[in-house]
């Protein structure tokens, strides 16, 4: 298929695979391993997070040789996808892992799955047993081409070595271009070691395979007519904008409109939150301005975002008012969970800049939206209902308090990767994020153990920059290997662990929902004879365990060491620091919607309803 700037979709901030004017080469009598070292030069990759094995063994050879990719050593192979997918969310660029065949394959099926929900570009290269052994059942083989058709962009499988580099730059452009997403390439052990000639660049062959950046200009007019018509907009950005790079001109419209914005999860750091537009993040635990402005809209301008369960909470009673303009790359997400008024497929960046000319437009005609209204509302809500939390009265450490001094001591420019559950919810309300890309968590999938490889991708891609792994005692006991990974390759991230001593989102819904029926959530202690957690125990002991991987360890439980500490943590960089915050148990995320529940029924905290009063106009 002729490529076209279309196709290539060229205005990404990530890196395309390089398949023509960037280098050329034509090498003989070279291994079908050594075709793929060499693809992964061409194509742009400078690091490879992986764990070799037997199918995949012959790739490792010339892999020592090359001076252009960095290989890292991961401890489990989840790390490695993990760490690929933490480089890609940081870098912009295509993450890249690499295993064997059966086991190491199928241990990358959780990050392949959580870069397939979050839009994450990734390339997992894995071995597989010999062409002619593929289907009998033989040592270490898995279908793993088949395991992950559900979770993958696209996949191949390669059995001839002459096949290797033209896959290698398919599968790059694929991951990286039109909505972002993981590519699987299954190498038969004999393609690898099987002789071939190493040509670049490769013609690539995509029949069908042309995704679709700009925007339809009618659909764009008539967005820009609503926008302009509306009383109550909101703009409601997902992690899309993000993936375009579309940060700049998406405040460009919000500031052009003066509509108010409210990111998601994914996309925090796509506005400023110190923005006076900005409402907040939406959702389950979201600001209760930008639930109930989503709830009170007229107008929903959804730019990348897809409309998730968690945002929209009982979908048949959210937004009742609302007209929707949905803007996304993937056709497939557009009427997918709910209907849209004005579809638009394309870019966010292209969108965003059509937008803005259009509405520019709608303006000269002298037509302006009035949001006075609004904003009285907004601000009302803004004001009553802002998040905060309490302290312990028994004067223990507030996990809030903790995430939020080390978002306000952090340097500028932190990058922050969280795990999953309470501690992820608190590091997205407390620390505030004013930039792009520093802000890194699993959404889609919710992957505990995600932050620590995550932080080690994103340290290993920006070594420049301060990366800290805002960790729940629970994820941290699911990959904390991989902080030896960083320890033996210089890759020295911080991680903060917030030590309540149990499954703190779980332990959550126990109290509201399960009658405070504590059943197998306790993760500190073991059981007394009655049955209940051992009081005065704490196993493992996180600090000897960090330093036994190399880290420097402290922990944590007087607040009034706690700016002293985080402190010593951001001037220590010659190796990782892990800090055990030992925090109150009993401290709960608020705001909270109850799975399966309106978003009009939001709590400000436990079993207080926000009155909002009526809209004039509903």
């Amino acid at each position: 298929m002729p490529m076209t700037e279309q196709a290539t979709g060229a205005h990404h901030p990530q890196p395309r695979a390089r398949t023509g004017g960037q280098s050329s080469a034509i090498v003989e009598h070279v291994t079908g391993a050594q075709s793929l070292i060499r693809s992964l030069e061409e194509v742009g990759a400078d690091t490879v997070f992986g764990l070799p094995g037997g199918c995949i063994l012959p790739a490792y050879d010339p892999l020592m040789d090359s001076t252009r990719v960095r290989h890292i050593l991961v401890r489990h192979e989840q790390g490695a996808g993990h760490a690929a997918t933490g480089y890609a969310q940081a870098t912009g660029k295509v993450g890249v892992c690499m295993v064997t065949s059966g086991p190491g394959a199928t241990n990358l099926v959780t990050p392949i799955a959580d870069a397939a929900m979050d839009s994450v570009p990734l390339v997992a290269i894995t071995g597989q047993v010999a062409s002619a052994a593929i289907g009998t059942d033989a040592f270490q083989e898995a279908d793993i081409c088949g395991i992950t058709m559900p979770i993958t962009k696209h996949n191949f499988l390669v059995t001839k070595a002459e096949d290797i580099a033209h896959t290698i730059a398919e599968a790059f452009h694929i991951a990286s271009t039109g909505r972002p997403g993981p590519v699987l390439v299954d190498i038969a052990k004999d393609a690898l070691q099987a002789k071939t000639t190493f040509s670049w660049p490769p013609a690539m062959d995509l029949p069908g395979y042309r995704p679709v950046t700009k925007p339809h200009a009618k659909q764009i007019r008539e967005a820009a007519k609503l926008i302009t018509q509306a009383k109550r907009p909101v703009l409601y950005v997902g992690g899309g904008v993000l993936k375009a790079g579309a940060t700049a001109e998406l405040k460009v419209l919000a500031e052009l409109t003066g509509a108010p914005v409210t990111t998601t999860l994914m996309a925090l750091g796509a506005f400023p939150d110190s923005h006076p537009l900005h409402v907040g993040m939406p959702g389950m635990h979201g600001a209760v301005t930008a639930v109930t402005a989503l709830q009170k809209a007229d107008l929903i301008v959804a730019l990348g975002a897809r409309f998730d369960d968690r945002v929209t909470g009982k979908l048949d009673s959210f937004a009742p008012y609302a007209k929707i303009v949905h803007a996304d790359i993937d056709p497939a997400e557009i009427g997918k969970n709910r209907m849209a008024d004005v579809p638009i497929v394309g870019d966010a960046r292209e969108v965003l800049a059509d937008l803005v000319q259009a509405v520019q437009a709608e303006h000269t005609e002298g037509n302006t939206g009035d949001y006075t209204a609004w904003w009285k509302d907004l601000n009302r809500w803004r004001d009553t209902y802002p998040l905060g939390y309490d302290l312990p009265e028994d004067g223990s450490l507030s996990p809030q308090q903790v995430i939020q001094r080390i978002g306000k001591l952090a340097p500028e420019g932190t990058i922050f990767a969280a795990g999953v559950g309470q501690h992820q919810m608190w590091a997205s309300h407390f620390i505030d994020y004013e930039q792009p890309a520093t802000w890194l968590n699993s959404g889609g999938a919710g992957t505990m153990g995600y932050a620590v490889p995550a932080a080690m991708g994103a340290k290993a891609g920006m070594p420049d920059r301060t990366v800290w792994a805002i960790d729940g005692d629970g994820c941290f006991q699911m990959t904390n290997q991989e902080l030896t990974t960083c320890a033996l390759n210089n890759i020295p991230i911080k991680v903060a662990i917030i030590n309540n001593g149990a499954l703190g989102m779980v332990r959550q819904w126990q109290t509201l929902f399960y009658n405070q029926r504590y059943s197998n959530t306790v993760l500190h202690s073991g059981t007394d004879t009655d049955g209940q957690p051992a009081k005065g125990t704490r196993v493992p002991d996180f600090v000897k365990l960090s330093e036994a991987m190399g880290c420097y360890a402290i922990r944590c439980e007087d607040p009034a060491d706690l700016d002293k500490v985080i402190e010593e943590a951001n001037s220590i960089n010659d190796r990782p620091v892990v800090i055990d915050f030992i925090v109150h148990e009993d401290a709960m995320v608020w705001p909270m919607v109850a799975a399966g529940t309106s978003n009009d029924e939001v709590q400000a905290a436990r079993g207080v309803r926000p009155d909002f009063g009526d809209n004039e106009d509903d």
